[in-house]
């Protein structure tokens, strides 16, 4: 299985790696398939991404995706971040093998699960289309 040179440096060389401790949105998800668990915390300005820290368990891919989609939402808006697809994480590291095309999903789902806990704690609603919908797989879902 070959990886990109971009995907190797996120890899290698990881941004954004950490904790926010009075994040103002955290969203953790996890494929208890593969075993990845991916952390996202958002620090949140006036509806502006100020910053934003994760920590991932897993393979490299999944490592380097977290890295990429934090590249990627960091100084957006809220809304802009909110719309991040796993294809535009996919794509911004040069591809990946169609193996680990999941960890780009998972790092999709990561941020959109924090964004709904900062609109949770605002109290406002985020749109239907992008909520993640509740699987049922655990007892504490953080998908609500």
């Amino acid at each position: 299985m070959a990886y990109s040179q971009k995907v190797m440096d996120h890899f290698t060389n990881p941004r954004n790696v950490g904790e926010i401790e009075d994040a103002s949105g955290v969203g953790e998800v996890g494929n208890m398939k593969c075993g990845d668990i991916m952390k996202i915390f958002l620090k949140i300005e006036d509806d502006i991404i100020t910053d934003v820290k994760f920590n991932t368990f897993g393979c490299g891919a999944a490592i380097a995706t977290s890295s990429m989609a934090t590249e990627l939402i960091k100084g957006k808006h809220v809304e802009e971040a909110m719309k991040l697809s796993n294809q535009a994480v996919v794509e911004a590291l040069d591809g990946l093998p169609p193996v680990k095309m999941h960890c780009s999903v998972l790092a999709e789902e990561a941020v959109r699960s924090a964004i709904q806990d900062y609109y949770n704690k605002i109290g406002r609603e985020m749109p239907e289309e992008y909520k993640l919908k509740c699987e049922g797989c655990c007892e504490d879902c953080s998908k609500k």
